[in-house]
């Protein structure tokens, strides 16, 4: 029971797209799709079930023991037969005890066990969608999937199926025995059993819509609380605290109203069930006594019959009350299976190519092909249109233009982050759609804008980008990126931690730790967007001296609004709305392109000014 599962995601569920809910997922497919991940244990399965049976069995045997204690005990007058009546149900009660531990434990670590398995599927499979997938879909939602709705599930696999599937055992067997046990009375518990049944099924399909309701408030209210702490500084500096708490109470009052019908609705089913139970056990207890006053059925038979009729009652109370779980474990199990049936647009493997050179190992040789792009929450708008770009290996481009022009844009195609819509991307020839992801990213290295920074220390922030690389390798890379003598200062030095996404850093030290970690990978290509934005005057030089020693023989393309700092760079490219308008160096540009002549008119104006 220790080898965790990785069950086929394909099978699970089926192909839905990202935007488009799925239709109302049936019981019967909601365990279809657990199945794929219960299926690995299926020993545990059978044990559980063993144990489940030899409980139901043990705790029907019971009603036996009652019969003998008032047939041989009370009423025969017997010492012998009514100790022997006692220690028959304590020995019963003895195995009782022995099975439900056993089904207890079985159960529940199969509910844990197939649960983390499912995180696990449905994280994996988060973790290569298109980043196109999360600009349509809140993370906060998503998270409340992995959490909220695996948990729930949990519950259900690991108490609620086997309180129900225990229910559903002991109501066919104790119904066997009340046949066995008097005839006419059996007759009018059948009679009685679909009319219990009836609102179970009434109120079944909706509890289910409620559930599924309910689940969607919850993690509207999660997504909501996530955006405002993740905008703390912002919601302060704008003096917004209570207009937040007002709209988060708004949110939380409507899942509470939601979750409110709910709760009523399974309040009223439960209350019906168990009205309708106890009345057919009064009038079964008016006809049987009536029968044991005629000497008909003797006073044990009676107790038996009784016996079995609560349990039988008391079966059906608690299906009635597992439903209503199990109709929001429907609801978080479609939640989740929607999640895992997204086809991501970007596929992690391709077919294996041939390079030019040799097989993963690639010129870093790079061309922009006639591309056409516009973003999937864009699509009536275009990022890229007819561009057609080279960038010779060991040499570097800047490209410049005004904001949305499309030059981060060509970063994220290169990273295959998207797909062109028309044209195509080439390194070393080969178009990077017939390339694995992997040994495409493998030669880029990234230095953004806003550098990405996780709840680690700082040995885990560089490393992230060369996981098996010697705390020497990773000193020599801070201290290329001028980050050494920063991090010494740290409390811990590299084994500081730095909050969630690098709070305790200024912008400058988070760049440079970026900076970093680029250069600890040593790539081929190297991709600085705004690389040295966020430093001061004397850290830039240095750390600007630092990226032309990286650069050397190294494919280069350069994001920058300030052209003092591209001015060394092999090749400079115009770009506006989406399209290349003029290619060169600075002194070229200058006489060529009216919109480079101004850009550096107004950005060197503006030095001489200062």
């Amino acid at each position: 029971m220790s080898n965790t599962a990785e069950p086929e995601i394909s099978s699970v569920a089926e192909e839905s797209s990202a935007q488009q809910p799925a239709s109302s997922m049936s019981s019967g497919e909601m365990l279809a799709a657990l199945w794929q991940f219960m299926k690995p244990y299926k020993k545990t399965l059978v044990g559980a079930a063993v144990a489940l049976v030899f409980t139901a069995g043990i705790t029907l045997s019971i009603g036996q023991g009652v019969k003998l204690l008032i047939d041989d005990g009370f009423v025969g007058h017997s010492s012998d037969a009514l100790t022997n009546a006692v220690v028959l149900i304590i020995g019963l009660a003895f195995l009782m005890a022995i099975g439900t531990y056993a089904r207890f434990y079985l159960v529940s670590w199969l509910g844990e066990r197939v649960v983390a398995d499912l995180r696990r599927a449905v994280f994996d499979h988060i973790i290569t969608l298109h980043p196109s997938y999360f600009e349509t879909n809140r993370s906060g939602e998503i998270m409340s999937r992995l959490t909220t709705d695996t948990t729930l599930l949990q519950n259900i696999i690991g108490s609620s199926f086997s309180m129900a599937l225990r229910s559903t055992l002991t109501f066919i067997g104790a119904l066997i025995l009340l046949l066995f046990t008097n005839l006419k009375l059996s007759l009018i518990v059948l009679v009685g059993v679909p009319l219990v049944l009836l609102p179970i099924l009434l109120y079944g399909r909706r509890v289910r819509k409620l559930s599924k309701a309910s689940q969607d408030s919850i993690a509207d209210v999660g997504s909501y609380a996530g955006e405002i702490i993740q905008h703390i500084k912002t919601v302060q500096s704008y003096t917004r605290e209570d207009y937040e708490k007002q709209a988060f109470g708004a949110e939380v009052e409507i899942a509470f109203k939601v979750a409110k019908k709910r709760v009523r609705q399974r309040a009223l089913l439960v209350a019906i069930v168990i009205l309708m139970m106890f009345g057919a056990i009064s009038g079964l207890l008016w006809v049987g006594g009536n029968d044991m006053l005629a000497g008909r059925m003797s006073g044990g038979d009676l107790a038996a019959f009784v016996f079995y009729a609560i349990m039988m009652g008391s079966a059906v109370a608690t299906v009635s009350e597992v439903y209503g779980e199990l109709q929001r474990a429907n609801g978080a199990t479609e939640r989740l299976m929607d999640l895992l049936s997204v086809e991501s647009l970007i596929p992690v493997t391709a077919d294996g190519v041939q390079f030019g050179s040799s097989l993963n190992n690639p010129k870093a040789q790079l061309s922009f092909e006639s591309v056409d792009f516009n973003y999937p929450s864009r699509p009536n708008q275009p990022a890229v249109r007819g561009l057609n770009l080279n960038i010779e290996e060991g040499k570097s481009l800047a490209l410049v233009g005004p904001s949305g022009a499309g030059k981060s844009t060509l970063l994220e195609l290169l990273q295959r982050f998207y797909d062109p819509q028309g044209g195509r991307i080439t390194l070393d020839g080969v178009d990077i759609r017939e390339l694995d992801t992997e040994i495409l990213r493998k030669q880029l290295a990234v230095v953004p804008q806003q550098p990405a920074l996780f709840t680690a220390d700082v040995w885990y922030n560089i490393r992230y980008g060369k996981p098996g690389a010697t705390d020497e390798e990773v000193i020599a890379a801070a201290k290329a990126a001028h980050a050494h003598e920063f991090i010494q200062q740290l409390p811990d030095g590299y084994g500081s931690h730095l909050g969630e996404q690098g709070t305790r850093l200024s912008g400058g030290q988070k760049q440079r730790l970026a900076i970093a970690r680029a250069i600890l990978k040593d790539p081929k290509i190297l991709l600085l967007d705004e690389a040295t934005s966020a430093l001061d005057a004397e850290s830039e030089y240095h750390v600007q001296q630092a990226l032309e020693t990286l650069m050397k023989n190294r494919t280069t393309i350069i994001i920058a609004h300030r052209l003092a700092t591209i001015l060394h760079a092999d090749s400079i490219a115009v770009l506006d709305q989406g399209q290349l308008v003029a290619q060169g160096s600075h002194s070229e540009l200058i006489e060529a392109s009216p919109l480079y002549k101004r850009l550096a008119d107004l950005q060197f104006q503006e030095a001489r000014d200062a």
